[in-house]
């Protein structure tokens, strides 16, 4: 599958699990009505809820999560590659994953992937996240096969930390996923020049469905769902208001990019200051 058609599921998710599911389903029904053969929905695609106490209520395990069994069958239905770019899901602890899932044309779930980076911050405007107080981060990159092409998987925050998309692109990734619920503050900021990044740098597809406009829990996103080509192009953009973008990738447009800016070959690790340690380059073949 050299060439293929993909989609951006953009998403106002709140505080009702089943009506955010209901929502979701329709997007993903838009999308491979286009004929997208994967679908990508953002971060936090059952719930967007900000007290503990209430996200706790309203979720469930993954053996038992409404969310993930209708996607699932979702998927078989359509015949697509579906990537649910994350779902909050209670752990057999108590703590809360943020999980991204890969489910495949039959259904079955092809890669997992938990959150790395946990936003813990204190904006100018008076907001306050603290990720980790919720949610127990990841500790594994990954990478898995979607078609003919290998797709990276992250989330959100982890954007800002590019040694993952570099260590995702050294272990193949040709796409880079980046789901998101970007709050509206610091996507204006920040947004289209990350995901810009992280493909430039890597030479490879960004797919990046967001959550926008204002949620039921009181934050507000940025939306603007993106898609964007190896060279750094602007694809495919979404505005604020939820729906789907969608458009054709060509995987030889990742290996021409590489081809005329080397960096993954070029790059070489080296000693941190005040370090004879490799700082970069020992963990970069860790995805699998």
């Amino acid at each position: 599958m050299g060439t293929f058609r993909v989609a951006a599921v953009q998403m106002r998710s709140g505080r009702d699990v089943a009506a955010n599911i209901a929502s979701a389903e329709a997007l993903v029904r838009e999308a491979a009505a286009a004929g997208a053969l994967y679908v990508q929905t953002p971060e936090m695609t059952n719930l967007l809820e900000r007290s503990r106490a209430d996200l706790l209520a309203k979720i469930a395990g993954e053996a038992d999560c409404p969310a993930l069994a209708r996607f699932r069958a979702l998927a078989a239905e359509l015949g697509i590659h579906l990537h649910i770019g994350s779902l909050a899901v209670k752990l057999a602890d108590g703590a809360v994953a943020n999980r991204g899932f890969l489910i495949g044309p039959d259904g079955g779930i092809l890669a997992r992937y938990d959150k790395i980076h946990m936003f813990d911050v204190d904006l100018a405007n008076g907001e306050s996240w603290r990720e980790s107080a919720t949610y127990r981060p990841g500790t594994e990159a990954v990478v898995a096969d979607v078609g003919g092409a290998r797709l990276g998987l992250a989330i959100c925050y982890d954007v800002r930390f590019p040694h993952l998309f570099r260590a995702l692109a050294k272990a193949g990734a040709e796409v880079l996923a980046v789901p998101a619920a970007f709050t509206r503050q610091t996507g204006e900021a920040h947004w289209q020049v990350l995901m810009r990044a992280r493909a430039i740098e890597n030479g490879a597809y960004v797919i990046a469905a967001a959550q926008g406009g204002s949620h039921e829990d009181g934050r507000e996103t940025y939306g603007h769902s993106l898609i964007v080509d190896p060279w750094g192009k602007v694809v495919a953009e979404a505005g604020a208001e939820p729906g789907v973008v969608v458009a054709d990738i060509d995987v030889a447009a990742v290996a021409a990019a590489r081809a005329r800016i080397p960096a993954l070959v070029n790059d070489r690790p080296f000693a941190a200051p005040g370090s004879h340690e490799a700082a970069v380059g020992d963990g970069q073949r860790r995805a699998s």
